[in-house]
C-alpha cells in the first residue's frame, strides 16, 4: 500500500522537482476530480480509468446492534472508479 505522503516522495525522486511543487500538483490534481465530481461531471484518464457520480438506490436494512428493528437505508450519491484497459491488463 502507498499512502499520499509515499507518493509525493516517489513523484519527488523520479521527477527532481521540489518537494513542495510536487505536493501542491498533486493536491491540485485530487481537489480537481473531487470539485468535477461534486459537479455530475466524468473524470476519464485514458488507459488508467474513469471516476463518475452513481446513485445507489435507498432500501430495507436491519439495525446490526437491534437484529429484529427494520431500518431504511435512504438513497446516496457515490463515486465509482472503473480502472482503462492498460491498468486492467497491468494488474492481471
Amino acid at each position: 500500500m502507498i499512502n499520499k505522503q509515499q507518493l509525493i516522495d516517489k513523484v519527488t525522486d523520479s521527477t527532481r522537482l521540489a518537494r513542495k511543487d510536487v505536493e501542491e500538483t498533486i493536491n491540485t490534481f485530487l481537489d480537481l476530480i473531487i470539485d468535477k465530481l461534486s459537479l455530475d461531471d466524468k473524470v476519464n484518464l485514458t488507459g488508467f480509468g474513469s471516476f463518475e457520480v452513481r446513485e445507489r438506490k435507498g432500501r430495507a436494512g436491519v439495525n446490526p446492534r437491534q437484529p429484529s428493528q427494520h431500518i431504511q437505508i435512504p438513497t446516496v450519491r457515490v463515486a465509482k472508479f472503473r480502472p482503462g484497459k492498460t491498468l486492467k491488463e497491468s494488474v492481471k
